[in-house]
This record gives structure tokens, C-alpha cells and sequence, in this order.
């Protein structure tokens, strides 16, 4: 079943609202490699009604503003990379092409995704519901970073977009966990994986250089760097704070691995293996070439490569799915349309580790 996208989709299903709208800088595409789509389909699996909205029109709010305002919070990401790095080669020449995007032009995503869709939110609806943000533009930019394409270092993404929370890394868990606190109208300060900004420290939690340090002083922006990094492992991970101006970045300690079994229960989930006929009308998705066909087996990296963000994003530590899981996935492969007769690729990101 595809997340609905239009109301006609919402009135099909009998749904006078959604609990929560994702908004993400790819196309929709309903697949186990797309990250907006795991997570609308772990939510909707839970009893949360979820819509999305992709790739929205940034001029007026006759995209934004489709399926009405959300009774519990916005999901928005950026999309399946970094928007700057979609939208830029390394010599910071303008892409021509963007896989994600039908047509494949590249004329639908923003610079700075997560920044501008966050702010498209609170110009159509004021006071609105909590703005979470999550994907690999934001939780790569969580801290005081570089930004390469400005050649500064910028402040946490969640300060500059004026976000509520931040969820970094692999969120499967972390989203049921902040949907299930906010549905109860309890405080999600105390979830694994998120990021919030507070007034105040928290007390334990490992203090980096203030962003006006690390601003200013390259030895402590490496000392803020080397702590951040070595505080990714769920296990002897501790909290981190930072300080911005007279507010506080907290991140709380990494989510715990998925185990096998939640592996399992992800790749089960009903993608349709499509992009949603709403976009797929506009054209082409060259995305589509290397994913539909293709299994992914397992989550993280101990490769730590200097090129390479899997480290940081999905973990150090190699866990994988159950044979069984993946025969399954690879049945369902075999009766899709246009199935020719092999496995494009099964594998992850360790490669031949």
C-alpha cells in the first residue's frame, strides 16, 4: 500500500486527517531503500495514519498545504542525500540531472532542503504541530559542522531550519518511540537518537566547544569533531551537549541497533517497489534503475572511510538480516513486472568486507 499524497487518496481510505505528514526532498518512491517511505510504513504498521508530501512546490502552498495540518507532527527530510551534494558536484558546478526526481531534472529540489521545507511549514501554518527533522542532511549536520559548499562552519541544522527535534542515524525505532510520546501527550526529551535544543546543560552529558569556539579556534572545532565521533556507538556512547549563543544542542546518546528480528520485520514491510503514480506521471525515476531489483542485506560500516558518512549515519557495527528474510524479498522481487531473471545487486554498504 502506497503512504496517500492527495486527499482523494485520504478520502478513499475514509481518513478525515493524518496523524503525521513526512515531507522529503526525493520523489516518492515506495521502497525499502528510501528512508521516508521505512519510516511512513513503520509508522502506518503501528496505527498512525501518515501521509507524505514530496518534493513540494516552494512558491505557493498548493502542495504543503494538501492534507490539511497533522494531529500529532511533521517528519521532514531532505531526502536520500545530502541536498547540497544532490545539487552540486565536488567543483560546486549546478548538477544537471538528480536520480530522484522524475524527469530527471533537476529542478525540484532546494538548496538546503531540510531549512527551506521546515520554513514552507511555518509560513502556511502558524503555531503549527512539532517540525522533527531527520534523514542524512540532518543528522550529518547535527552539530556545529563545516560546510563546504559556504566554506564556514554553520551552526546545528536544527537552530538554523527553527525545528522542534532533531532524530539522527537509523530511526525505525526512535520515530514509533517520539510518535507513541507525542500521541500521549508526554515530553520525547528522553528518546534514544534525538536531538532537541534546551536553555540549560544536561547534567552528564559530555560538554563539546561552544559553536562560538569552534568558530574561531580550529584546535577546538577538531576537539568537538573527535568527541562527537568517537560518542556513535550505542553502547559506550554518552550524551553531548553544545552551546549556541544562550542555548544549548543536546543529543541524547545513539538508538540501539535493530535487532535481527526488527531487520527482519522492516524489509517485510508492504512497499509497492513503485514510485507513487502521482509523481510517476511527471516522467522517469533513474533511482529506480538501481534499487527496484536490488536487496539490501544488512546496516552499517566499520570501513570508517574519510569519504564516506555510513559511520556517522548508520553505525561502526555490521548487523544483518536472517537468511530467510532475504530468500522472502527476493521471492517478492521475482513476480514484480519486468523482473528479467537476476538479483541486480544483494548486498549493503561494507561491500566486501
Amino acid at each position: 500500500m502506497f503512504i496517500p499524497t492527495t486527499k482523494n487518496e485520504l478520502n478513499k481510505l475514509g481518513w478525515d486527517s493524518v496523524d503525521v505528514i513526512l515531507i522529503s526532498g526525493d520523489t516518492y518512491i515506495d521502497s525499502p531503500y528510501i528512508g521516508v517511505s521505512v519510516i511512513g510504513q513503520t509508522l502506518m504498521k503501528n496505527g498512525y495514519k501518515v501521509g507524505i508530501i514530496a518534493q513540494p512546490e516552494l512558491g505557493s502552498d498548493s502542495d504543503i498545504t494538501r492534507l490539511g495540518e497533522p494531529n500529532l507532527f511533521w517528519g521532514v527530510s531532505a531526502g536520500s542525500i545530502d541536498s547540497m551534494v544532490a545539487n552540486y558536484t565536488a567543483s560546486m558546478k549546478k548538477r544537471k540531472h538528480d536520480d530522484y526526481t522524475p524527469g530527471l531534472e533537476n529542478n525540484r529540489r532546494p538548496d538546503r532542503a531540510t531549512i527551506v521545507y521546515t520554513n514552507l511549514i511555518r509560513r502556511f501554518f502558524k503555531n503549527t504541530k512539532p517540525i522533527v527533522l531527520g534523514g542524512l542532511e540532518a543528522s550529518l549536520r547535527r552539530i556545529a559542522h563545516f560546510d563546504y559548499w559556504s566554506d564556514q562552519i554553520r551552526r546545528s541544522i536544527i537552530f538554523d531550519a527553527k525545528a522542534d527535534f532533531l532524530i539522527y542515524g537509523m530511526a525505525e525505532n526512535t520515530i514509533l518511540e517520539f510518535a507513541n510520546c507525542i500521541a500521549r501527550g508526554e515530553s520525547p526529551n528522553d528518546i534514544r537518537g534525538l536531538s532537541y535544543i534546551s536553555k540549560d546543560p544536561v547534567k552528564n552529558y559530555l560538554e563539546l566547544p561552544a559553536f562560538e569556539e569552534v568558530t574561531s579556534d580550529k584546535y577546538k572545532f577538531i576537539e568537538s569533531f573527535h568527541t562527537f565521533y568517537k560518542n556513535n556507538d550505542p553502547i559506550s556512547a554518552q550524551g553531548l551537549v553544545q552551546k549556541h549563543g544562550d542555548r544549548y544542542l543536546v543529543q541524547n546518546p545513539p538508538a540501539y541497533y535493530l535487532t535481527q528480528k526488527e531487520l527482519d520485520q522492516v524489509y517485510a514491510l508492504p512497499f509497492e517497489r513503485l514510485v507513487h503514480p502521482y509523481y510517476s506521471k511527471n516522467g522517469e525515476v533513474r533511482a529506480m534503475e538501481t534499487i527496484r531489483f536490488s536487496i539490501n542485506t544488512h546496516h552499517g560500516c566499520y570501513g570508517e572511510c574519510n569519504f564516506c558518512a555510513i559511520a556517522v549515519h548508520e553505525g561502526r557495527t555490521v548487523r544483518w538480516r536472517s537468511k530467510e528474510s532475504i530468500l522472502q524479498e527476493a521471492e517478492i522481487l521475482t513476480k514484480l513486472p519486468g523482473f528479467k531473471g537476476y538479483l541486480q545487486d544483494v548486498g549493503g554498504p561494507t561491500a566486501n568486507m
